[in-house]
């Protein structure tokens, strides 16, 4: 029996990320839109031993790369447990955070030797930051990826862009990329249940890159095999930039990627509706490898079998989807 997890359309899938939790401690609204939210109580989530022994399964079968998400993957109280036992997998081990935890956690990152840590940062103004989030942490996140560099911890910054709220700030943005080593990952804005998304919001590909362009002379940049990203370098820049192009230039055909939520629901796409519960399975002592293999080979082959190709087609209310708090991103 074949070692690896491979869907119908001959796609390996080798990049597993799991979400820790769906609380957080930020309440940015296109992410979590209600400020009054009914967390999954602990006992439902997957604990400290259950993390490990999907983990350890996963990589049994061809995983090399875990990256933990949330909600926020470090307001776990247990979450350096959970590092501890995942930073002794045969893996690369990467995070996504909003980061305001790091300078709590920072011995423990350093230990486990993450390959890269993601900050989600959608504004370099703090008057705003606390507009999106609903709460008044920009200074310390700042001061947290200042850590994260003096440490030589790879920095990456997801900034999710949206028209008149944060596209002013591009050039802003790209302007770090000079000054520090970080890659600045720009992503379109993504629809899912709950956050008011619509397709006038979204600033595309090309216009990301016409906005960058305006002001700098950008080359692209080889991607590796797998890459949701499309990387560029600018010269005399320390960093790099790059744009997540989900919605208008989208990277499914080469898509090699597992999500585990938090309450242990596997999905196979990031617009999937259907879910395979392994928690329940892994608690009632069943063999969970047939169901991961099930849940990948029933993978469509793009976009969930939900979106459209045009995403200024795509009617929000006939999505069947998770909140992107619950998902894990």
């Amino acid at each position: 029996m074949s070692k690896r997890i491979i869907d119908n359309f001959g796609r390996v899938h080798n990049y597993l990320r799991i979400s820790l939790t769906d609380n957080c401690n930020l309440r940015c609204f296109y992410c979590m839109p209600e400020e009054e939210y009914a967390f999954t109580p602990h006992a439902k989530l997957m604990q400290v031993d259950e993390i490990g022994k999907l983990a350890k399964l996963f990589a049994d079968h061809g995983v090399t790369k875990i990256r933990l998400t949330g909600g926020e993957p470090l307001v776990r109280k247990d979450a350096p447990e959970i590092i501890r036992s995942l930073s002794k997998l045969p893996v690369e081990l990467t995070m996504t955070t909003n980061g305001i935890r790091i300078d709590d956690m920072l011995p423990q990152i350093v230990d486990a030797g993450f390959s890269s840590i993601n900050i989600s940062l959608d504004t370099l103004q703090p008057d705003k930051f606390f507009r999106i989030t609903r709460r008044d942490y920009f200074d310390r996140v700042r001061r947290n990826i200042d850590l994260l560099l003096e440490k030589q911890v790879q920095t990456k910054l997801n900034v999710v862009v949206m028209k008149g709220l944060n596209d002013d700030e591009i050039l802003d943005f790209v302007e770090l990329t000079r000054l520090y080593p970080i890659e600045v990952r720009f992503i379109e804005f993504m629809p899912f249940s709950g956050n008011r998304w619509s397709s006038n919001q979204v600033l595309t590909l090309n216009e990301i890159l016409d906005r960058i362009g305006s002001a700098y002379d950008i080359e692209p940049i080889p991607p590796k095999p797998n890459d949701t990203s499309k990387p560029f370098a600018i010269d005399g820049h320390m960093g790099k930039i790059a744009v997540i192009s989900t919605m208008t230039a989208p990277f499914c055909e080469s898509c090699n990627r597992i999500r585990l939520t938090a309450d242990g629901k596997l999905k196979n796409c990031l617009f999937s509706k259907e879910e395979t519960d392994l928690l329940s399975a892994l608690r009632n002592g069943e063999d969970v490898l047939p169901l991961i293999q099930q849940s990948i080979r029933s993978k469509a082959e793009s976009l969930g079998g939900q979106l459209t190709k045009d995403f200024k087609d795509i009617e929000t209310d006939s999505l069947k989807n998770r909140s992107m708090i619950t998902i894990g991103g």
